[in-house]
C-alpha cells in the first residue's frame, strides 16, 4: 500500500480539530475489549503499536491516538491486510478527546500509556500546541487505575523536561526514577527512536506509576 505525503505538523488548537472524537463501540472494535490497554497517544503511522499488538496478540489490545486523519485510515488498512485483531488507530485530538474516548472503555482496562517523541513546537508562542498539557495529564489520572504506568520519551531536552515536569505536578503520579531512564521500558523502539540513537544522540525517558 504507497503511503501519502502527509503535512509533519499539524496545529491542535485550529478549528478543525477543535469536535472531541466519537468513541467507537469497542465490542466491535477487540475481540476481547476486558483485556488490559495499552494506548499510544500521538502514534503517527503506527508501526511501534502495530508491531507492540503483534507481540502481544493474546495478552494485551493496543490502541493508537494520532491527529493526521490520513494516517490513521493508512494504519487501519494495514491492520486490517494483517487480520491484526488486538489493535486499533482512532483520529483525534488527544487534548480534547480523550476524556469521551477513556470513559467509554470498560473500567480498569487502561494499563499503560506511552508518549513518545511527540512534536516538540519549538518556538514559544507554539508551545500550546504541545500535546501534554495539564487536561491531558489530568484525564489520564481519572481513567488510570492504581499501578498503571505512563512512559514519556523524546530526543529534546526542553519538550521533556515540559512532560516530565506536568506528570510531576500531579499527586496522582510518582516519578520512578529521578534521573532520565537509560534503558526503554518497551519490548520494541519507535522509528524515531531508533534513528536518534543511531545518530548517536540521547533519548530522554521518564516512566511514571499511577498511585
Amino acid at each position: 500500500m504507497p503511503l501519502a505525503r502527509v503535512r509533519e505538523h499539524v496545529n491542535p488548537l485550529s478549528a478543525k480539530y477543535q469536535v472531541p472524537a466519537i468513541a467507537p463501540d469497542w465490542q466491535q472494535i477487540y475481540t476481547d475489549p476486558n483485556r488490559p490497554l495499552h494506548l499510544d497517544i500521538g502514534c503517527a503511522r503506527g508501526k511501534f503499536a502495530f508491531q507492540l499488538a503483534q507481540l502481544e496478540p493474546n495478552n494485551w489490545n493496543i490502541l493508537g491516538l494520532e491527529i493526521r486523519e490520513p494516517l490513521v485510515t493508512q494504519a487501519n488498512q494495514l491492520r486490517d491486510e494483517e487480520n491484526v485483531l488486538n489493535l486499533h488507530y482512532l483520529y483525534c485530538n488527544a487534548n480534547n478527546s480523550l476524556q469521551p474516548i477513556l470513559e467509554s472503555l470498560p473500567s480498569g482496562v487502561l494499563q499503560r500509556v506511552t508518549i513518545q517523541f511527540p512534536d516538540p513546537w519549538f518556538k514559544k508562542r507554539h508551545q500550546k500546541r504541545r500535546v501534554v498539557q495539564p487536561g491531558l495529564v489530568k484525564d489520564l489520572a481519572d481513567f488510570l487505575p492504581g499501578g498503571a504506568l505512563v512512559f514519556l520519551q523524546s530526543d529534546i531536552l526542553d519538550v521533556a523536561e515540559e512532560m516530565r515536569d506536568r506528570f510531576r505536578e500531579s499527586t496522582h503520579f510518582e516519578l520512578q526514577n529521578p534521573d532520565w531512564s537509560q534503558e526503554n521500558i518497551m519490548p520494541i523502539p519507535t522509528e524515531r527512536e531508533i534513528g536518534v540513537l543511531e545518530a548517536g544522540n540521547p533519548v530522554y525517558r521518564a516512566l511514571f506509576t499511577r498511585v
